[in-house]
């Protein structure tokens, strides 16, 4: 049966590369400049950044090849399928549609490949890391593109020596290891690893609610499910290794091996500055951390899978408003939105459009000169910025040339 459908599958790949279509570029929306608020004090740090490498250019692949891809990206695609809910769906559907499902989602069972996951975790941090970052990718290998490739490149030029684990169980893979290849050759220390949630959920407030969902008894919600692994997934880790976790859609500008039991604040009251929402997109905490054993309690005692973000910043911004965050034992910072988010996602694409102007290209200068010494990071706000094209001399450019080792596709990240 399978291979009947490999077979069909095949097929299909051979029609779609005769009648395969270029993309459509798209276009930036016109915005404002926005007005930036005087950045957080941080040390000036000027790591020895490299020169621009341009990526060598590979030779055309077979016709074989090709196939081979595209037969691969549609069973990626099925693999994905699994998790996103039907449409529309009511409550009792959507229970009905994933208890029959269940036997086919690999990311929620302990595997052969999965089980190998700590010891591959471990041997990675006793390289003498210079800190343990952790990012999660449940989106097929293929997705992985330019934009998160620069991401990992920023990474390590403003943390040498550091180390990344990217939980994923589709660039643990041949597929995965030729995408992330360019930078495992520059010497980075990153892996793609497998995950093994049961592993990560055991012995943690979170491991009751994994059993409800495998029981098949309890409603996955309208947002598809791997978005909800997603913010377990990074609680989980954070709380049995201690690091940084990190989305995949940053720009790295600074050092961050420096920092413990931090999270940033996404807004601030405009009158009393103080934080309005917090974001677990970066998060910086100790091993075995009593807020991280608060968060996952939250996740499992109030998960609702149908409320964007409702398991993830909004439920750091909660435990955190509840419990309050100065008590001595969280040793917590909570640093305002300058050092992690100096761009909230309506004014991000300013930032990408290069300067037309005199008034403009000053601008863009003191853009840049603020937020490098200013910010730890730009986040790229995916959700609005993925299609944009990053113009060269603009703010992102700028920022990105001076802060990657590779560089690789910077003004082509979009496709």
């Amino acid at each position: 049966m399978r291979s009947k459908k490999l077979a069909m599958l095949v097929i299909l790949a051979l029609l779609n590369l005769l009648y395969m279509k270029a993309p459509t570029s798209s276009t930036l929306s016109d915005d404002n400049k926005p007005p930036f608020k005087q950045n957080l004090p941080l040390p000036r740090i000027k790591p020895p950044f490299k020169q621009n490498v341009p990526l060598p250019r590979t030779r055309s692949a077979t016709s074989r090849s090709i196939v081979s891809v595209v037969v691969s990206d549609q069973l990626e695609k099925e693999e994905s399928d699994p998790l996103v809910p039907p449409p529309k769906a009511t409550k009792s559907e959507r229970i009905s549609w994933f208890r029959r499902k269940l036997p086919e989602l690999e990311i929620l069972k302990s595997t052969t490949k999965s089980k190998r996951f700590h010891g591959r975790v471990l041997e990675l941090y006793n390289k003498n890391c210079s800190a343990q970052f952790f990012m999660v990718w449940l989106s097929p290998a293929k997705s992985f593109g330019p934009r998160e490739m620069l991401a990992v490149d920023t990474l390590f030029t403003t943390n040498p020596g550091a180390c990344l684990v990217i939980l994923s169980n589709s660039l643990d893979s041949p597929r995965g290891s030729t995408i992330l290849k360019p930078l495992l050759d520059q010497g980075f220390n990153l892996v793609a690893v497998t995950l093994d949630i049961p592993f990560l959920v055991k012995n943690t407030p979170a491991e009751a609610w994994f059993k409800k969902l495998k029981s098949g008894k309890m409603d996955p919600g309208s947002i598809p499910l791997f978005m909800n692994l997603s913010d377990l997934t990074r609680l989980a880790v954070l709380y049995k290794y201690g690091g940084i976790y990190l989305d995949t859609d940053i720009i790295f500008l600074n050092s961050m091996t420096g920092l413990r039991n931090a999270i940033g604040a996404q807004s601030l009251h405009p009158r009393t500055k103080r934080w309005t929402r917090l974001n677990n997109a970066v998060m910086v905490f100790d091993l075995h951390h009593p807020l991280m054993r608060e968060f996952l309690q939250e996740y499992s005692t109030t998960f609702d899978g149908n409320r964007w973000g409702y398991n993830s910043p909004y439920l750091v911004s909660r435990v955190i408003n509840r419990l309050g965050g100065q008590k001595p034992e969280y040793n917590l910072t909570i640093f305002p939105p300058d050092a992690f988010y100096p761009v909230n996602w309506l004014k991000i694409p300013s930032l990408f459009k290069k300067p037309v102007t005199t008034r403009e290209a000053k601008w863009v200068e003191k853009t840049v000169q603020e937020m490098k010494e200013g910010s730890y990071m730009i986040h790229l706000w995916n959700k609005v910025t993925r299609k944009m094209k990053i113009e060269e001399g603009s703010v992102m450019h700028k920022l990105i040339s001076t802060h990657c080792t590779v560089c690789g596709n910077i003004t082509e990240s979009h496709t």
